[in-house]
């Protein structure tokens, strides 16, 4: 079975990203296959995440122990990721300077799961037998169509919208603001790749 890969990024990755990255690995626990990691296009390297943000993660996931370290998004992290979700447009961006072929596969996250939510059940129905289809290389069937379908929805009244809030040294006030942008895109994520990786059922 192949691994399918996931890889959230942001600005210093010690807030929005690592979020991100441990719900994601929460919620799709159990999908055979998945790998997640996080990296920041000006990480705080060998900085763990914040205390706020640690404090977010700990009342959102059971029994939350995960450690985590900050590191500078490098090339062969792109190579290796088969989506990668940015935390705002400018993060996109920056992945796809750095390796312009991997945006296709680059989304904002909020923006992957905006198109996500468009996708009709039956898109996702797998027409191999469930026994013998591969789960990643659903889900990077997934990834193909969420990215198929960019510039077929309206446009956003303000761009803004796809990017998560940056909370760093600001108050308790915007990392709740960040988390509750960013935690209902990661579930809605998460369910999609689910629901692809068994077939759509």
């Amino acid at each position: 079975m192949s691994n399918f890969t996931i890889l959230t990024v942001c600005t210093g990755n010690v807030c929005r990203s690592p979020l991100a990255e441990h719900l994601l690995e929460q919620e799709l626990r159990g999908v055979p296959g998945v790998r997640v990691a996080s990296a920041g296009v000006g990480a705080l390297v060998g900085s763990p995440m914040t205390d706020s943000t640690r404090a977010i993660a700990a009342r959102l996931i059971p029994n939350y122990e995960r450690g985590h370290t900050a590191r500078q998004l490098a090339a062969e992290h792109v190579r290796g990721a088969d989506l990668l979700l940015a935390m705002a447009r400018e993060h996109r961006r920056a992945i796809a300077e750095l390796i312009p072929a991997a945006s296709r596969r680059t989304f904002t996250l909020r923006e992957f799961a905006r198109l996500a939510d468009s996708v009709a059940p039956e898109e996702l129905v797998d027409q191999a037998p469930l026994l013998t289809a591969d789960a990643g290389d659903r889900m990077r069937d997934a990834v193909d169509l969420v990215a198929s379908l960019r510039g077929s929805l309206p446009p956003l009244l303000d761009p803004a919208d796809d990017d998560v809030v940056d909370p760093y040294r600001q108050s308790d006030e915007v990392y709740e603001q960040s988390a509750d942008q960013l935690v209902p895109a990661v579930r809605n994520v998460a369910d999609f790749l689910r629901r692809a990786a068994t077939g759509g059922i």
